[in-house]
């Protein structure tokens, strides 16, 4: 049986803690893989959406080259790494498309940073890591 952990990675320091965790964790398994995966939502101006789907890209193409990185340092570990990048609906928090590729994947284990925020805003603005807390079907590991 294979052991799939899910790192959230945003680029935060904290996501970069989360990759290595991963790679700990994975390590207790001997068939086991990581899946790195980044969530971009398109911003710009709402009455452009091409401006919109270019700023997307252009950051999916950013977490992509990062992630690739990861992906090598990782190698020399003996563990499969996979990452993608996920483009999201403008009004869905992330940890929405991060749920929904753990339980496509069969995923064990996602682990996410959690950025602190203060709890006013955290009440506003939503948080990923409390979406995904909230909504995933398997164990979270939340890095603070």
């Amino acid at each position: 049986m294979t052991k799939r952990i899910l790192v959230a990675y945003d680029g935060s320091d904290l996501s970069r803690e989360a990759v290595w965790e991963a790679r700990n964790q994975a390590c207790e398994t001997p068939n086991r893989e990581i899946h790195i995966v980044s969530v971009v939502k398109p911003t710009g101006p709402a009455t452009n959406a091409a401006v919109s789907h270019s700023i997307g890209d252009e950051m999916a193409e950013k977490f992509a080259g990062e992630m690739d990185g990861l992906k090598e340092q990782l190698s020399s570990s003996d563990v499969g790494v996979i990452t993608e990048v996920i483009i999201s609906d403008v009004q869905e928090n992330p940890g929405i498309s991060i749920c929904k590729y753990a339980e496509e994947k069969a995923v064990d284990l996602i682990i996410v940073g959690n950025r602190g925020l203060g709890k006013v805003k955290k009440m506003l603005l939503g948080s990923v890591s409390n979406n995904v807390v909230q909504h995933a079907s398997c164990p979270v590991l939340v890095m603070k």
